[in-house]
């Protein structure tokens, strides 16, 4: 009785023992600018994953919107050896020898969102960019009945989201020659694009029609719009990313549409725990985006 009490304390002892020292992993989240409502929202995404996990353990960095502080974090980071580094720059080429480095050392590189001129990660994590472009033009254009003015509010100049967005856009208006385009820049920032509207009203400009390469920006349109007495539902306005402050705005009639562009940060646990586990992920890995106007809103989960 006492050996078979003995070796059941052992074995009690032993599977708690080996529950208890799994192997931590930490995963780290370089990211870009925690000002920008949709880069803040990812990094909780991705936290609030992880923390489903007992054996990951999640730090991230704010780089305030400089590149040269991100690199500088990043190579913390890797003195720190991380286990994991989940990146969302503001810069896809500048960021690319710091990534590298992690990348040969053997930490995990997850690209999230936003591209690189580089190709030493494990997986890229995004939406079709071009498609998110061809959308908003084919939606406005088609509203527009083909012919108008429409301004094409653009983000980070540096980062390939925005040149995707942009050339996904500009492929298709181009093909209604009644449509003027105009630019203005936003840097995906709300209050950027404040400064910028209200510049743009003060100097007597209008357009029929806004693309913007997000909602976030598209909130301080309306916001300089408010300002001057204009009427937010006067014009067709197309956003990105549908956020809750989007779904309410299509509801109220002061946007036209948003398309969805997920998060990331489920999939991009996900995607850390297969490379913890070994297993072989995709170099590209695509998440999927839709069209939100007032026939579906209600239906459609804002992504914050």
């Amino acid at each position: 009785m006492y050996i078979i009490k003995s070796i059941l304390i052992v074995s009690i002892f032993a599977l708690f023992a080996n529950a208890t020292t799994q192997e931590i992993k930490t995963i780290a989240f370089a990211q870009d600018d925690l000002s920008n409502d949709f880069r803040k929202a990812q990094v909780f995404e991705v936290r609030d994953s992880a923390a489903k996990y007992p054996h990951l353990k999640f730090i991230y960095s704010n780089a305030k919107g400089q590149t040269s502080l991100m690199i500088r974090q990043i190579e913390k980071f890797i003195a720190q050896k991380v286990d994991l580094i989940i990146v969302g720059t503001n810069d896809e080429k500048a960021i690319v020898p710091v990534i590298d480095k992690a990348y040969k050392l053997g930490i995990g590189v997850i690209i999230l969102d936003r591209g690189i001129k580089g190709s030493n990660y494990s997986s890229f994590l995004h939406s079709d960019n071009v498609m998110i472009g061809s959308i908003g033009a084919e939606y406005i254009a088609k509203r527009l009945n083909g012919k108008g003015r429409v301004l094409l509010l653009e983000g980070l100049q540096k980062a390939d989201v925005t040149k995707l967005r942009s050339k996904g856009f500009m492929d298709i208006i181009s093909q209604y020659p009644d449509i003027e385009v105009v630019k203005m820049v936003g840097n995906y920032l709300r209050k950027d694009t404040i400064v910028a509207m209200e510049k743009f009203i003060a100097d007597g400009k209008e357009v029929d029609a806004i693309f913007s390469e997000s909602d976030s920006m598209l909130s301080g349109v309306r916001s300089a719009q408010i300002h001057h007495g204009i009427d937010p539902a006067s014009i067709i306005t197309v956003g990105c990313d549908y956020t809750s402050e989007a779904q309410r705005a299509i509801g109220k009639g002061q946007q036209s549409a948003s398309i969805l562009f997920p998060l990331g940060g489920v999939q991009s646990v996900e995607t850390a725990l297969k490379i913890f586990a070994k297993e072989e992920v995709p170099k590209d890995i695509l998440i999927p985006v839709q069209l939100v106007t007032d026939k579906n809103y209600k239906e459609i989960k804002p992504i914050f």
